[in-house]
């Protein structure tokens, strides 16, 4: 049992970071800047990465306390998918987007370099997709890794259940 729930939260934690490495990588140094929607996509892989770390550096400790905590995490990835896929929706032209979707706020150091920087920086669309792949954008591709790794952690979690015995 301990092996299934390691195996289930090793991958989780390895497909998740990396993915969010993957994000912050395209736009450290891809030059892609996130919209607003973009970087909400991001939160269920801050909160949901490090919880499945636990579980596999503490699965051969505490096999039946740490299973359970499988179970948030596939909610968090089901979140983010739901939100992901909100959001292809909105690339794709579904539907509308937010009203207000602009990109991340910046540090300047003074009114002028703030005056400066609006009159040369475009803010980012939420219904433009940065980059796609094969005709998927990113918040697409989210989606799929997201509802992926929330299956994979329920599946972890109800596998590794003990089995009960019938009289």
């Amino acid at each position: 049992m301990n092996q299934n729930i390691q195996s289930h939260a090793a991958l989780i934690s390895l497909i998740g970071g990396a993915t969010i490495a993957t994000a912050l990588g395209s736009e450290i140094w891809g030059g892609l800047v996130p919209c607003a929607l973009c970087l909400q996509q991001r939160w269920p892989y801050y909160i949901a990465v490090p919880l499945a770390v636990l579980v596999w550096a503490g699965a051969h400790k505490a096999p039946e306390a740490l299973r359970g905590l499988l179970v948030p995490v596939g909610v968090v990835f089901a979140l983010g998918a739901a939100l992901a896929f909100y959001h292809a929706g909105v690339e794709y032209g579904f539907w509308q987007g937010p009203s207000g979707c602009g990109g991340g706020v910046r540090e300047f150091g003074s009114t002028s370099d703030l005056l400066d920087a609006m009159a040369r920086i475009k803010p980012v669309r939420c219904d433009e997709a940065a980059f796609t792949l094969f005709g998927i954008s990113m918040a697409g591709y989210n989606f799929l890794i997201s509802s992926a790794l929330a299956i994979l952690a329920w599946r972890g979690a109800t596998r590794a259940a003990p089995q009960r015995k019938t009289a």
